[in-house]
């Protein structure tokens, strides 16, 4: 059974003040137009709260964003993912850092506590894994089996055509939609919604995404 449940009343407290941090970067950033890239990354960023306090991009192609919910960073993450890889050679590179506030500021880039050491530390350890998304939390075991979920998930994840990666974010863009209704967003027939989505393996992906919910549930 995935990470057993943690009783120690500490870290019951620490998950009650929990917030989520991702840091992350636009891959394949010098080979495209940053208007190529930047509105869609801004979108995406935008939906979860106002600049400069949820999230900043600095460097030209860095960014950070505050979920204030972690529960909902993983689904975030993915469609961030799904969303520039729509663009030719451009995917995101994300570490997910879970943890608590120390001192928040105005700008998320100056804030600190746990969750944004986690995330940064991870980041760093990705650029040089040449890996494109993981998580850090306080609980190793937590982290080494969902990382684990996430390596197979990138498999698939990382090699999205753009055809596949619309049909992803149009899908998580509008849950309550039948196929029918995604094939007259996206222009093409309901068969060929159905068979992108198990090309890009979609429902797999959410199910990692719900047994990431489910597991942080079980520890309050």
């Amino acid at each position: 059974m995935i990470f057993a449940a943690i009783t120690h009343h500490c870290e019951l407290t620490t998950f009650a003040n929990m917030i989520a941090v991702i840091t992350g970067d636009i891959i394949g950033s010098q080979k495209a137009s940053p208007r190529l890239w930047l509105s869609s990354l801004k979108k995406e960023l935008n939906a979860i709260g106002e600049s400069p306090r949820y999230w900043e991009i600095y460097r030209g192609d860095s960014f950070q964003l505050l979920v204030t919910s972690p529960r909902e960073v993983l689904r975030v993450a993915i469609k961030i993912k799904a969303s520039l890889k729509c663009i030719p050679e451009i995917d995101a590179r994300m570490a997910i850092g879970l943890g608590d506030y120390a001192h928040r500021e105005p700008r998320v880039t100056e804030s600190n506590g746990t969750a944004f050491v986690h995330s940064g530390e991870l980041f760093e350890k990705l650029k040089s894994e040449k890996q494109n998304l993981a998580i850090r939390s306080p609980w190793p075991e937590f982290d080494r089996e969902m990382n684990l979920l996430l390596k197979l998930s990138l498999i698939v994840m990382d090699h999205w055509t753009m055809n596949a990666a619309e049909v992803v974010k149009t899908t998580m863009e509008n849950p309550g939609k039948v196929q029918e209704e995604l094939g007259q967003i996206v222009g093409i027939r309901q068969n060929a919604i159905s068979n992108r989505l198990k090309r890009a393996y979609y429902d797999e992906i959410m199910e990692v995404n719900e047994l990431y919910i489910h597991t942080l549930a079980s520890l309050q």
